[in-house]
């Protein structure tokens, strides 16, 4: 139980941090893949969905996963709380408040990768949607 106190934070904060991390670097290269995509390239629209689509699949899986990964921090952050007041005896008001606010820290910053995860997945899927009705466009005026 002490390993897992000693490291929890850090564990929690490390994965949402390469997921945040992973989430910018997808969203970066997929908005200058589809600001400088040639659209006259594609001849088969599965093709150009596939190419438009590139990452966000993996943008979607960090927005939806993130808030659980904060939601197993908190969960193991309160059995600790727990587990440390059923030790020591004495109650103390100010120690369970405080590590409850420690365990909640976790599902806070689950939230804040979530969030702007989710909305640059809709804003590229947005951008995609745009991009292929301009291929259809082009496909019938050739």
């Amino acid at each position: 139980m002490q390993y897992l106190k000693a490291y929890l934070d850090y564990a929690v904060l490390g994965v949402l941090g390469l997921m945040s991390f992973l989430m910018l670097a997808f969203v970066i290269e997929r908005y200058l893949y589809l600001a400088r995509v040639d659209l006259g390239r594609f001849a088969d629209a599965e093709e150009l969905n596939i190419a438009l689509t590139e990452h966000l699949t993996a943008i979607a899986t960090i927005g939806a996963n993130a808030p659980y990964i904060g939601l197993l921090g908190t969960v193991l952050g309160i059995l600790i709380t727990f587990h440390d007041m059923g030790q020591g005896g004495a109650i103390e008001t100010s120690a369970i408040m405080t590590g409850l606010a420690l365990a909640l820290k976790a599902t806070a910053l689950g939230l804040v990768v979530a969030i702007p995860s989710l909305v640059f997945y809709n804003a590229l899927l947005r951008r995609v949607e745009v991009l292929q009705s301009r291929w259809r466009r082009l496909q019938v005026s050739s």
